[in-house]
């Protein structure tokens, strides 16, 4: 298989056909996450109510794996429960790196990422979007224990 046989048309269109939602501005977290390996960056806000993601906006700079994973997220998450995403991510490792099966259901178009998996240097990139929220996930959950521990 070549590199660019992993941009397959069904990637090229979703990547190049995306709504970008651009950023929060009355986000209730934040994060930003950048891949050492190939420089993509997001910067990903969230707004959530009892753990269920509301709002969601983000503003990236990647190649068109990562621009899919982003683009997917983006259509997908809205009225998504954290704990549900959080799985999302953890099939998407799963898939990427030990060979599991692809999300289904709503998030049933990352399966189009599936060959990503034969080139671990582009996995960074792909998975960027689903560390990005992950990492909102856990500074939301580690601030609202301050609050209830103050």
């Amino acid at each position: 298989m070549e590199l660019s046989d992993l941009y397959s048309e069904k990637i090229l269109d979703l990547a190049g056909n995306a709504r970008q939602p651009g950023r929060l501005a009355d986000a209730d977290v934040s994060a930003r996450k950048v891949s050492r390996v190939c420089g993509s960056v997001i910067e990903v806000d969230l707004q959530l109510r009892d753990g269920v993601i509301i709002g969601y906006g983000h503003e990236i700079s990647a190649c068109a794996l990562g621009q899919t994973s982003a683009a997917i997220v983006a259509r997908e998450i809205l009225g998504t429960p954290a704990s549900e995403f959080l799985a999302v991510r953890e099939a998407m490792y799963a898939m990427l790196k030990q060979g599991g099966r692809p999300p289904g259901g709503k998030w049933d178009d990352l399966k189009y990422l599936e060959p990503v998996r034969d080139y671990p240097a582009r996995h960074a990139s792909t998975l960027l979007v689903f560390d990005a929220v992950a990492a909102a996930l856990e500074k939301r959950e580690s601030s609202q224990q301050v609050v209830a521990q103050g």
